[in-house]
């Protein structure tokens, strides 16, 4: 490693300890530290991986050009190629950042009057990134204008299939439905995260404000409903058995806003009516996690996870992905916010 960071990146001086964080589950993190500071070292999983899956490049190239923009990201320092890189797979190196990551959304550690500050905030910057001028900061040709929900149907449907012996029933129902409920395409583009959650952003240290939007290997263009859908998945999923979700909770005695809140505040930062076909969003997002955390799973017992145990957690989380989205599909009063 030092040789070839003494030949591409001699300003990240000579590498003293990696220390893989622990958590997390796609791609390899790692704390660096060095003779002139502290980084963060993230990398392609070893072994074989599914096309288009772990695109660390994409990553680096996507906060390369969000750097002056409203949208937190670290400052991007290096990129090997899979070519290139003395791991034998491609890894990027950016700034390290002290700050905090909330794993649990009903925000325990925090005093009842700050929750709802810490959502605001999320929902600003996802506001923030989908009011990107993507031609202004080199992402024109980050994905493919139009059809973003057919073509998602299409490649996560592809993923799945391949991660599986046999196809869940329940899954492949949803795979139909989408397909026949699809809405026209109505010409919205914007800079897609693709894992939009609070745990995938880090708040500054003492107020709650997001200083950096990380985990970006999902991202593209698309359309930014799509993000919004993901994100509010998070009201809905149990909070019980580690899905990470608000479902069960009083959240107004949490100091938590509503989903409808939450989307209202969205909208109105972007200046947007509320959305129409909300039930096709969300079972959308539901079918693509549950297609996500598949392939981690298939990934997992193939010996390659990044963090086996999560797989296993995954592995329970998918038939409740499958049957909430069934469960919204077939409820009329889901169409509309």
């Amino acid at each position: 490693m030092n040789p070839y960071l003494t030949a591409h990146a001699p300003q990240l001086g000579a590498v003293r300890r990696l220390d893989k964080f622990g958590t997390g589950q796609s791609n390899p993190t790692f704390k660096m530290t060095t003779d002139t500071g502290t980084y963060v070292l993230r990398t392609k999983p070893p072994g074989a991986l599914l096309k288009s899956a772990h695109m660390v490049e994409r990553e680096f190239e996507v906060m390369s050009g969000l750097a002056k923009t409203p949208v937190p990201v670290p400052a991007m320092i290096h990129l090997a190629s899979d070519d290139t890189s003395p791991l034998g797979r491609a890894f990027f190196v950016m700034e390290h950042l002290e700050g905090r990551i909330f794993w649990d959304p009903s925000l325990p550690e925090l005093e009842r009057e700050e929750r709802g500050a810490v959502y605001s905030a999320m929902a600003d910057t996802l506001a923030a990134l989908h009011n990107v001028d993507v031609g202004a900061v080199g992402l024109a040709s980050f994905g493919k204008p139009g059809s973003y929900f057919s073509r998602q149907i299409d490649r996560w449907s592809r993923q799945y299939l391949a991660s599986v012996d046999e196809a869940d029933r329940g899954m492949t129902g949803i795979m139909e439905w989408l397909g026949l409920h699809v809405p026209d395409d109505d010409g919205q583009v914007a800079l897609v995260h693709g894992d939009y959650r609070l745990d995938n952003m880090m708040f500054a240290p003492k107020v709650p404000e997001v200083i950096a939007l990380l985990d970006w290997e999902l991202s593209t263009l698309g359309h930014p409903l799509a993000d919004l859908a993901y994100q509010c998945m998070q009201w809905r999923l149990p909070h019980s058995g580690g899905m990470r979700g608000l479902g069960g909770l009083d959240r107004a005695a949490l100091g938590l806003p509503s989903e409808r809140d939450y989307i209202a505040r969205y909208c109105m930062r972007r200046g947007i009516a509320p959305p129409q076909n909300w039930g096709f969003y969300l079972v959308f997002s539901y079918f693509r996690l549950a297609a996500i955390l598949q392939g981690v799973v298939a990934r997992a017992k193939g010996g390659n996870a990044s963090n086996p145990e999560a797989a296993q957690k995954y592995a329970q989380a998918i038939p409740v992905l499958i049957k909430q989205a069934v469960d919204i599909a077939h409820d009329p009063s889901e169409k509309a916010i």
